[in-house]
């Protein structure tokens, strides 16, 4: 934890991101650097019944720790995403906050 999952970029981007991503986010999330998951989701979108490409969107599944390094996080991941994919392209950041007590790990909760 925390769990990054990207949507409509390559596997290869997300493997590329993967390292520098957790040397910028866990100094500001203060958590171990083993603790962070990177996942590559195979996506199709759809708009007016056809096929189209989307942006890419990062989903971050994590426990909330305050709106001031939510935000920090927000920009990183922003940044770094348009570093490997195109600096003019918008890219989706969403968070859902877990509750520790709803996440287990080998059987115990946090």
């Amino acid at each position: 934890m925390p769990h990054l999952r990207f949507r409509a970029v390559e596997p290869q981007t997300v493997q590329a991101l993967s390292k520098p991503l957790t040397d910028e986010l866990q100094p500001l999330m203060e958590c171990p650097r083993e603790d962070f998951t990177f996942e590559y989701i195979y996506s199709t979108f759809f708009s007016e019944g056809e096929v189209s490409s989307a942006y890419p969107f990062v989903e971050v599944l994590w426990f909330d720790r305050g709106q001031d390094t939510q935000d920090k996080v927000a920009k990183a991941i922003t940044q770094q995403v348009r570093g490997v994919v195109g600096a003019d392209i918008d890219v989706a950041v969403i968070f859902s906050a877990l509750s520790p007590n709803a996440y287990y790990d080998n059987g115990e909760h946090y």
